[in-house]
């Protein structure tokens, strides 16, 4: 039997069987025969969340671009679909998303699910695009759910963590296209990024902090800005203590920089700056283990001054590490559920036993400040510290029992940390 693994390489699927429908008629049909079944979207999460022991579900097949409503600023994308092929459908047609993650490899349908985001202190996490979601439910129903529609409920199924069904397809808002540069600083110290956290993370569209926890400074610092045509900005040689680099750089400052988008000020599409990696090439370091938690913004300088006292057991097992901000929404699991948050991301060796050894320890430095985990993502807090995170855990609950009541689209990775606790 060939052996299907995650994209990171550190997790081997477990189905017993893999369907690659072409239409939602054959998905139709695989959710209706099935006892148990997952969705499988580009494999980027570095846990169990997407597997099942029975039917697994790629939608890579079902990647087109539905509809382009101009009127209502929506468009309407099939579940398989990434985001680097829909960027460049809509900046063909003069329009644009109003934020990308890291990288434009992963699907549409897998990020919203996951509650996947970008940077900025005014930009909410990828999912807040939504506005409807095209689902088949257990039955192998097909149901649309939308805002306008289902209401409040609805900020209980875009980050669903595939437990309603199979999203076929989503609709989500976009906006006129623009173009962005991009700057990079070099060694940014860290009594200043404690000192200006506020005005530093305010100064660009997208500000990324890059380090390694070995010394107390920023490695890089990436800054991402909105610019017209005729835009006259010069950025300064230095920023808070850093200094502008003269080359590209790769956050992982001894690789290439070719993976990665422009720098150097050179104002380009959105697609092709906000991700910090670029289509046509593998993301970041390929062989990886990611974690990341996500707190609020407030609490930003004390978290990364209690995570650098970690120096010495941090960096052996580190290739980089992120710290950006993202807007509050109102979706129930997101991260950044009514907060302004802050992230702080791991890119780990590929060596998952030894991460998580050294998890419990950052997650307990981390408490004080009420980190949330990015799901997708490796992490060892157990249930009820879950349910005390997301306060809306338990309406998720709830919601998932009254749409899949014989536990259809369940896992073992939602048993552990959805179902920890029965609905109330």
């Amino acid at each position: 039997m060939t052996k299907h693994t995650n994209w990171g390489g550190n997790y081997t699927y477990r189905a017993a069987r893999w369907h690659q429908p072409h239409t939602v008629e054959d998905v139709q049909d695989v959710v209706r025969r099935s006892v148990q079944v997952r969705v499988l979207g580009t494999r980027h999460s570095f846990n169990g969340i997407a597997d099942t022991p029975e039917d697994l579900i790629s939608l890579e097949h079902l990647n087109r671009v539905l509809a382009l409503d101009e009127g209502q600023r929506t468009v309407t994308v099939e579940g398989g679909v990434r985001y680097g092929e829909l960027c460049r459908y809509l900046d063909e047609r003069g329009w644009a998303l109003h934020n990308l993650a890291s990288l434009p490899h992963i699907s549409v349908a897998g990020a919203c699910a996951t509650g996947t985001h970008g940077s900025g202190n005014r930009s909410p996490g990828l999912a807040s695009a939504v506005t409807a979601m095209n689902l088949v439910t257990a039955g192998g129903e097909m149901v649309t759910v939308s805002r306008d529609q289902h209401g409040a409920s609805f900020e209980g199924m875009v980050v669903g963590l595939g437990a309603l069904g199979v999203v076929t397809s989503l609709t989500l808002k976009v906006e006129p296209t623009y173009l962005v540069r991009q700057d990079v600083y070099e060694h940014l110290p860290l009594v200043q990024f404690t000192q200006h956290f506020d005005q530093m993370t305010g100064s660009a569209e997208s500000v990324s902090f890059f380090t390694d926890w070995r010394e107390p400074h920023f490695q890089q610092v990436w800054l991402k800005r909105r610019v017209s045509p005729q835009d006259a900005f010069q950025p300064d040689a230095e920023w808070f203590g850093a200094t502008l680099a003269q080359r590209d750089l790769h956050p992982i400052h001894h690789l290439s920089a070719a993976p990665c988008t422009k720098q150097l000020g050179l104002p380009g599409p959105w697609f092709d700056r906000l991700p910090h990696f670029r289509l046509e090439h593998t993301p970041s370091n390929g062989q990886e283990v990611q974690s990341e938690y996500i707190l609020p913004r407030a609490h930003a300088p004390a978290a990364v001054h209690a995570l650098y006292a970690l120096r010495e057991r941090l960096a052996p097992m580190l290739l980089i590490s992120e710290v950006r901000t993202i807007s509050a929404d109102g979706l129930w699991l997101s991260p950044c559920y009514h907060q302004d948050s802050v992230s702080v991301h791991f890119t780990w060796h590929p060596d998952e036993r030894a991460v998580r050894a050294l998890l419990p320890g950052i997650e307990e430095v981390l408490a004080p400040f009420r980190a949330r985990p990015h799901w997708g993502k490796i992490f060892t807090l157990p249930p009820a510290r879950l349910e005390e995170l997301y306060p809306r855990l338990p309406d998720f609950r709830c919601l998932v029992t009254t749409w899949d009541p014989g536990g259809k689209f369940r896992n073992g990775f939602l048993d552990a940390h959805v179902f920890g606790s029965t609905c109330k």
